[in-house]
This record gives structure tokens, sequence and C-alpha cells, in this order.
């Protein structure tokens, strides 16, 4: 395995980086108003989801710090 890139191969690696980039800025021209207002009501919708699951996950943290911490005074440990 190679640990350095030539100079060529750097420059190559950034074209085709820019050309992904300009392929994506077209993409997104092309984009209509209403897919893109579909696209943003999903995202907005989504975010409901990921809150939903970050409570579950908050509460299960806290679960797990609330044993840790009988454990510590089972065994006078202090942090």
């Amino acid at each position: 395995m190679k640990s350095r890139i030539t100079k060529e191969e750097a420059r190559e690696y950034k074209r085709r980086w820019e050309s992904v980039n300009e392929a994506e800025i077209q993409e997104l021209r092309k984009t209509t108003i209403p897919q893109k207002l579909h696209q943003l009501v999903t995202l907005m919708a989504s975010g409901k989801v990921f809150t939903a699951q970050t409570d579950i996950i908050n509460k299960e943290e806290n679960e797990v710090r609330i044993r840790w911490n009988r454990l510590r005074k089972a065994y006078d440990v202090s942090k």
C-alpha cells in the first residue's frame, strides 16, 4: 500500500471531485420547486423520528448511569 500519492494523482483526484460537485450543482438546479418542497417535508418529518429515538437513548443512558452510581456506592468507589 502506497503511503503517498503523486502530484498528478492528487490533481486527478481533485478533478474528479470537481466533476462530482459540478454534477451535484446541476442536479440541484434541475430540481423542481414541488420536489424541493417534498424533500423539505420529508426531512422535517424524519426529525420527529430521530427525536423520539434520541429520547429513548437518553432514557436508556440515564438508566445505565443510575446503575453505575449504585455500583460505585456499593463498592465505595469515587469517580
